[in-house]
């Protein structure tokens, strides 16, 4: 029995600049309107992404104007915040004030410590001390400054050029729809810390389980085969039938597995579920071409439906026990609202792009409240067993593919999705991106292993600041 919240109590509510109100959204096209859990957000399960929403500025400033009616501006920044507040439904504003001086910034120093990040919103010039006041608190912090709220913005590059850098990204921008694009990093930064990852394994890497919780806080937990098969039974077959059904109907096609073995994958998807919530875990991985084989006892089923499964409900199915690609689909989803695509690529410079292939796909790729793709349900390619979900997945959109090296290195491209192709080579599940920048120098540059996690829009500004944040080095292999 946990003490996290539960499952039920996180309905409609949001993530990443996406508003989830889906307590009855359709995940399998054309079958029966299915009640699914939602959570408060991806990366966790305890509290919500804690803002400390500071308004810089003094009446009768010289900018924008001596005669600005000063309540009247900060009024209509908080209509905007109202305008706003789907996108907002997973933060609380822990700090909510004007401020005008050091001193009352002093005054609210521990709130500003135990906050994930600083929205400081530049209101008029004459705050400079107080600016340096807030960035000497060492905490993430954001600045939002509208064209002629003041100068004060001429001279936060500097401070970001220092040997020991502030931790302060800055918006230069009218478009007010940007304060909810300030808010990413810091929640990307609290689903890390919260988050807690269950690894279906027999060899947990130790080392780097350490080095993720030591620096972000993440948890990344053993789980035994013997739990997830005890789990497996206990799930009831009557429910197994009716999400079975529900796959079975939505298909398009049906090509090569039975029946059977699509009942089996759709116990063992909502075995998953039943793990994560007894311990209020977000992530799930699985060793499936390793050490869940034994000879003695055996994984019930190849987990591939689960993971999408558990991925179109904006939680998290990572493949093959990879740890960096679970934590990389943490960050991602923190960022944009929307699940990750491991991948195994290929290469084809001849058209400058680059495909994308695994044979698990998620059907909701653009976001959990989004329309779901279609999909046929297929064996693994290469081992020609199992269930997966072979998605087509949407095109004419950016999307950027990434993978945390380690914790302190990120390396990430862009491009178009162009094409989502079907034929039978490599993985089922494939996406064609036309690539930004040189191909050459992308496979090149290309290191850390093959897999990497692709979101669907270009995060690059997003990484930016979150990797500002975190202190990791990002690196664009494609330039």
């Amino acid at each position: 029995m946990h003490t996290g919240i539960q499952r039920r109590e996180f309905l409609q509510l949001t993530v990443a600049g996406t508003a989830w109100g889906l307590a009855r959204s359709g995940v399998f096209a054309g079958a029966a309107d299915v009640e699914r859990p939602k959570l408060i957000s991806p990366g966790c399960r305890k509290s919500k992404v804690k803002v400390a929403r500071l308004y810089l500025g003094k009446p009768n400033a010289h900018w924008p104007d001596p005669n600005m009616d000063f309540d009247a501006e900060i009024r209509s920044y908080q209509a905007t915040f109202e305008t706003l507040k789907d996108e907002l439904a997973d933060v609380e504003f822990v700090a909510d004030q004007v401020i005008s001086s050091p001193e009352q910034v002093q005054a609210i120093k521990d709130t500003l410590r135990g906050a994930d990040g600083i929205l400081v919103i530049h209101v008029s010039m004459g705050v400079w001390p107080v600016f340096k006041e807030i960035l000497g608190m060492g905490r993430p912090t954001m600045v939002f400054a509208a064209p002629y709220s003041g100068h004060e913005w001429a001279s936060l590059g500097a401070l970001q050029k220092e040997p020991q850098g502030a931790l302060l990204e800055c918006m230069l921008t009218s478009d007010r729809k940007q304060l909810a694009a300030a808010v990413r990093p810091f929640r990307a930064l609290h689903h890390l810390r919260e988050a807690k990852i269950l690894d279906v394994t027999t060899r947990l890497p130790k080392e780097y389980a350490a080095a993720a919780r030591g620096k972000f806080g993440t948890e990344i937990k053993e789980v035994s085969l013997q739990r997830v098969v005890d789990a497996f039974n206990a799930v009831d077959d009557g429910q197994a039938k009716a999400e079975t059904d529900r796959w079975l109907t939505g298909a398009t096609q049906v090509v090569e597995p039975s029946k059977e073995e699509v009942f089996k994958s759709c116990k063992l998807a909502l075995a998953f579920e039943k793990l994560l919530d007894e311990e209020t875990a977000t992530v799930m991985t699985v060793d499936c071409y390793g050490s869940m084989w034994d000879k003695s006892i055996k994984l019930p089923a190849y987990p591939c439906l689960g993971f999408s499964r558990l991925n179109s409900m904006g939680l998290g199915g990572i493949c093959e026990s990879d740890l960096q690609s679970a934590m990389t689909h943490i960050i991602l989803q923190g960022l944009s609202g929307k699940p990750g695509f491991i991948s195994d690529p290929t290469m084809d410079e001849s058209t400058g792009s680059i495909i994308l292939a695994h044979c698990m796909g998620t059907r909701q790729m653009e976001g959990p409240d989004k329309p779901a793709a279609p999909y046929k349900l297929r064996t693994i390619h290469e081992r020609q067993q199992g269930c997966v979900p072979q998605v087509k997945l949407p095109i004419g959109q950016k999307a950027t593919q990434a993978i945390l090296v380690g914790t302190d290195l990120v390396v990430y491209f862009t491009g178009d999705v162009v094409d989502a192709p079907d034929v039978n080579r490599g993985c089922r599940t494939k996406i064609t991106v036309k690539i930004d920048g040189d191909p050459e120098k992308l496979w090149k540059n290309w290191s850390h292993g093959l897999h990497r996690v692709t979101c669907y829009g270009d995060l690059t500004k997003d990484l930016e600041r979150f990797c500002r944040f975190a202190n990791i080095k990002l690196v664009n292999e494609a330039v």
